[in-house]
This record gives C-alpha cells, sequence and structure tokens, in this order.
C-alpha cells in the first residue's frame, strides 16, 4: 500500500485541468494500492483555497473535489511530528500528516519543504508509482 498526503496545490490543479499529473494522481488514489490521509485543518485549507473568488469553482466542483478526498481518503489527527523549521509553517500540517501516515508527501512546491526523500512533485510520484 502507498500511502499519500496531498498538498493543497495538488488538489487545486487537479480541479483545474483534466490534464496533467496532478490529475492523474486523483485519479490514480482510488487504486486499492494507494491511501490518501488528511486531517480537518487540511480539508480546512483545501475548502479554503478551493472557494478564492479568482479560481472561479463551481459549488459542485468544489464539492467534488473535496468529496473524492474524504470517500477515499482516511482522516487522521492532526499532530506536530517536527520541530524542522520550514519556510511557511502553514504547511506544518501536511508534513507532519504526511510523517505520522508513514506516507509521500506530494507537492508542487518543493522549495517549501526540506528535502527529503518522501516529498515529492506530481511528476517524480508518478515517475515513481510506474516503476
Amino acid at each position: 500500500m502507498i500511502n499519500i498526503v496531498l498538498d493543497t496545490n495538488v488538489i487545486i490543479s487537479a480541479t483545474i485541468s483534466s490534464l496533467g499529473n496532478p490529475k492523474i494522481i486523483s485519479l490514480i488514489a482510488a487504486d486499492e494500492n494507494m491511501q490518501i490521509y488528511y486531517s480537518s485543518e487540511i480539508l480546512a485549507e483545501y475548502a479554503r483555497v478551493l472557494s478564492y473568488e479568482r479560481l472561479n469553482f463551481s459549488e459542485e466542483k468544489k464539492a467534488f473535489a473535496l468529496n473524492v478526498i474524504k470517500k477515499y481518503g482516511i482522516l487522521i489527527q492532526s499532530t506536530t511530528i517536527s520541530e524542522i523549521p520550514l519556510p511557511d509553517e502553514s504547511d506544518r500540517v501536511f508534513y507532519d500528516t504526511a510523517k505520522a501516515a508513514d506516507a509521500y508527501l506530494i507537492t508542487g512546491n518543493l522549495k517549501h519543504y526540506p528535502e527529503e526523500p518522501h516529498i515529492l512533485t506530481p511528476a517524480q510520484f508518478i515517475k515513481m508509482f510506474e516503476k
């Protein structure tokens, strides 16, 4: 089983476009060999960003994106696991949730996280998943 945590930028990219690596990841996330993990804080962040006026998502599209996470994901309690400083502390919940779930953190913003083998871009993750 491959455990994953999806950064908000991956969810937004998958919702915007029916093409590209984030969309592929969202489609294979329903695979029985993959498990999405999220916390209530992560779900709230997804909902907040999906509601940005400039993204212009319909209510149906926002609900669909969130329902996919809830349907295929496992909600876990968010806890601070590490003291590693992050450039943006609001990203800590993704980092710590991935650590708690022994999961890959998939993000389009590698610079927001320490360089670690379990933190991958969507393209890196798909390349690894294909092997």
